[in-house]
């Protein structure tokens, strides 16, 4: 992703002389690996591309042996893999944003020599986290629904109701990609444009494109669920569900023990 600045130059140069010298410029301040030669005399070097061959191969193969938890939602399918995939990667990357957060606690603590780097990356991965998460809990069906309504209604009245909310999820996210994605993929993407901090990371660049794309897989799950969900038995929603059962248990062998 850092080096994407190669990729643009070499597989879609452009045909502004300003914009090339520009980008042409940025790779090369950027370039974690100055000495290294771009392949056939490209950009991009050959780390580069192995990497970029890499992501499809771990793909398919995160996406291929991925299972579900216990405590994740039981009734999934092999449309599903995909989203659960993804809600590893974002598991990893609250553990790597985590050890970031430390690592910085104790340079600039125990040390007193803070990082330039380690608030923005925290920033970066976090925006990734919160948009990761959101297709995660669509596939899980954990984000927030008020069942007040929906469940004294018949079945028939609730698929109904789901026709409508799925419909809604997928009318918003194609206005939103149809109303930005020049802005976001033309402007953003295209000219990578920067933090401007001293770190300059490619915030803009990666997290907006990122926004589209996720609203379009979160409306391509919220329809998955829906076909999933058909002919599944209607759930009834008690005050007992917001019980944590093991929480409980806890408490009352601490109250034996004492």
């Amino acid at each position: 992703m850092w080096h994407a600045p190669g990729f643009i130059l070499d597989l879609l140069p452009p045909g502004n002389q300003s914009q090339f010298d520009q980008t042409s410029e940025l790779h090369l301040r950027k370039d974690f690996n100055p000495g290294m030669k771009g392949l056939f005399g490209g950009f991009a070097d050959p780390v580069d591309w192995a990497a970029l061959i890499l992501i499809p191969v771990i793909l398919v193969l995160g996406i291929r042996d991925v299972q579900a938890a216990p405590m994740e939602y039981p009734n999934w399918r092999r449309v599903d893999r995909f989203s659960l995939f993804i809600g590893r990667i974002t598991m990893l990357l609250i553990i790597t944003m985590t050890l970031v957060m430390l690592w910085e606690v104790f340079l600039r603590y125990a040390i007193e020599s803070p990082t330039l780097w380690a608030n923005e990356l925290t920033l970066w991965l976090a925006g990734f986290v919160f948009l990761f998460s959101g297709l995660y809990a669509m596939q899980q069906r954990c984000h927030i629904r008020i069942f007040l309504l929906y469940d004294i209604v018949p079945r028939a009245v609730q698929r109904a109701f789901d026709i409508i909310w799925t419909s809604l999820v997928v009318i918003f996210a194609g206005f939103l990609i149809f109303g930005s994605y020049k802005q976001v993929f033309v402007v953003k993407f295209y000219k990578w444009e920067m933090f401007g901090t001293a770190f300059d990371p490619p915030i803009p660049a990666t997290v907006q494109p990122t926004i589209l794309i996720l609203m379009a897989l979160i409306a391509m799950q919220a329809v998955a669920n829906l076909i999933s969900d058909w002919n599944l038995e209607p759930t009834v929603h008690t005050a007992a569900d917001e019980v944590d059962q093991e929480e409980i248990d806890a408490i009352k062998r601490a109250l034996e023990d004492d």
